[in-house]
């Protein structure tokens, strides 16, 4: 553990890519060593897999004010001003601790390995209540540095972040072990579960065998196209293929070993969610691994349903007879990775394109109908000119889709964001005008700044819809949109125009006016404004605009139900077209 947390406050001290990457290889080539074990915990925790809570943040708090005597007010200004619970307690533990006791391990906690304290130290304690809990917790502390207190704690409420990427973890293994990185990014994809044959399989030379037949390939993934900004795209339109980009969740269907899986893009094995696209795969032959969009389309329709019809989908362990029905599942191919067994990532996409679209025909041709449905082809678009691509995305909202996807057409199939050869060109996102009415801290190296903020709408009276007469109603939350300047600027604004603060969260003047850009709009019950709003951004700072000219929420229901397929309404919410004031469920 010792060496575990020196790692942590060495890569929590360097900014530089190549001091990161040496530290982790060096780290990992040392342990690996001593405990493979411990190097595949380690590797676990950074790589973000650490994030179940054994013991909540509120808990923790609780048992270090018992212990130290402290004031509520105190720990919470603390934290107001670190950001960080696991720091906060850190910190004042240091500082007001009771005289510590005799230890009773034979072992100081910091000699034991890290493999012990994530399989039996920490689970130990979560696995007390009550006094006996806190007693433990605090006998931990007592013998803990502040650096190690802190890591404890990290790992103990599953918030560990130290600041590394997967892709520099990947870098520092592949330094180590002289394998690729794309099959190290392979070999961890589906889920790593620590421990020493866990490590060696990962490490293992590139021709071994093993492998598991369930686990996903790394995603491609598209950078976004602005075309009022961007440079033509090299080569002519016949160099590229076009489709719609689907609005969708990522995933990989595959088929291996006489068996069936369907992961999602977060690395989430997502078959009991959706069991029709499974009974799906087990159609497809055997060694066929396809990348594609789940969607909700129905059978006889000629576009897919809205994302919100998708969103009943998820979350649910294995969904009702209705859901089924109300929203059938639909997965939309556009790539083949895998075919017979044979990776086909590293050849040109025009011909996985082709060797697809043979594959979606001898499908359809050997599945009774309606299975053979459920697979979808996504299709390419006439493209030939690229004065003709505005006029083209233009259409995606029409098609059910966000916007356009092109793809060189001898492009491989390569792992994570990498510019150059797939971009996404989304439709123009909806916009309104909103006031900031709360902001809170950041984390991280923000965790000092305010930049988190709550926004509201003008809820007009109905009687006067052209007045000042109204108030604000909270409608969205965003956190990025404004640059370090910005973000700097606004952070001195909201401490010298706090009107109440309720723990970390401040309430502000309602002066400050941004224009909010978001995907789509939905009803809501959970919402006071009766509106759910989907990936909302903050595109500008209207200094320009008083607050009494920010848009309202009757605006907001009128872009809502001029979105193509929006969706019946919420049936607790009137008909916002009536009136100027939209009521909602006010919980």
């Amino acid at each position: 553990m010792q060496a575990f947390v020196a790692l942590f406050a060495q890569l929590d001290h360097t900014t530089a890519t190549r001091s990161k990457v040496e530290a982790l290889a060096a780290y990992f080539r040392a342990t690996a060593a001593r405990s493979p074990a411990d190097a595949a915990w380690a590797l676990h925790c950074l790589l973000g897999k650490q994030r179940r809570r054994l013991i909540t943040g509120r808990r923790l708090r609780q048992i270090c004010l018992e212990g130290t005597g402290l004031p509520d007010w105190l720990f919470d200004d603390c934290h107001a001003q670190v950001g960080d619970s696991a720091e906060t307690i850190a910190l004042l533990w240091d500082q007001a601790a009771p005289p510590a006791s005799d230890p009773t391990d034979l072992l100081p906690p910091m000699a034991l390995p890290l493999a012990h304290w994530m399989e039996q130290l920490l689970p130990g304690l979560a696995g007390l209540e009550g006094e006996p809990q806190a007693a433990a917790v605090q006998a931990l502390w007592q013998q803990l540095q502040p650096q190690e207190l802190l890591v404890a704690n990290k790992l103990l409420t599953g918030g560990f972040r130290v600041g590394v990427a997967q892709g520099l973890v990947i870098r520092a293994l592949a330094l180590l072990s002289d394998l690729e990185e794309p099959l190290l990014a392979h070999r961890l994809m589906g889920g790593f579960q620590p421990g020493a044959a866990a490590w060696t399989q990962l490490l293992a030379p590139a021709d071994a065998g093993g492998a598991c037949s369930s686990r996903p390939y790394p995603f491609f993934l598209a950078s976004p196209l602005e075309t009022s900004t961007h440079p033509p795209l090299p080569g002519s339109p016949t160099d590229w293929l076009v489709e719609w980009k689907w609005d969708g969740i990522r995933g990989q269907l595959i088929r291996r070993a006489g068996e069936s899986f369907l992961w999602s893009r977060g690395e989430e094995l997502i078959n009991p969610v959706f069991p029709e696209l499974i009974a799906l795969a087990d159609s497809l032959p055997d060694g066929t691994v396809l990348d594609g969009e789940v969607i909700v389309w129905p059978l006889n329709a000629d576009r897919p349903a809205p994302f919100a019809q998708l969103q009943r989908r998820l979350g649910r362990k294995a969904p009702g007879r209705s859901i089924l029905a109300d929203c059938p599942a639909a997965f939309v191919a556009y790539d083949l990775l895998e075919q017979g067994g044979r990776d086909c990532r590293s050849e040109p996409l025009r011909l996985r394109r082709a060797a697809l679209e043979a594959l979606h025909r001898q499908v359809a041709a050997a599945t009774p109908t309606p299975a053979a449905g459920l697979l979808r082809l996504s299709s390419l678009l006439p493209f030939d000119d690229w004065d003709g691509l505005e006029p083209l995305r233009h259409q995606a909202a029409a098609a059910g889709a966000e916007g356009l996807m092109l793809k060189a057409a001898a492009s491989p199939y390569l792992a994570g964001r990498r510019r150059g050869h797939w971009w996404k060109h989304k439709k123009e996102p909806l916009r309104l005008d909103a006031v900031m009415l709360y902001a809170q801290a950041g984390s991280g190296r923000r965790a000092n700044l305010y930049t988190d903020y709550t926004f509201g709408l003008w809820e007009r009276d109905p009687a006067d819809p052209s007045g000042d007469a109204g108030q604000l109603v909270t409608f969205a939350k965003a956190y990025s949109g404004l640059d370090d300047a910005e973000i700097t600027e606004l952070d001195r604004w909201i401490r010298s125009h706090t009107l109440q603060r309720f723990g970390p969260v401040r309430a502000v003047a309602p002066e400050q006016v941004f224009e909010l850009a978001f995907e789509g709009l939905q009803p809501s019950r959970r919402h006071r404004s009766g509106i759910a709003v989907r990936f909302p951004r903050i595109a500008r700072w209207r200094r320009d605009k008083p607050a009494a000219e920010a848009d309202s929420l009757a605006t907001a229901w009128r872009l809502l139900q001029n979105q193509p397929d929006s969706g019946q309404r919420d049936p607790g919410q009137p008909d916002p077209c009536q009136s100027d004031q939209a009521q909602s469920d006010p919980s």
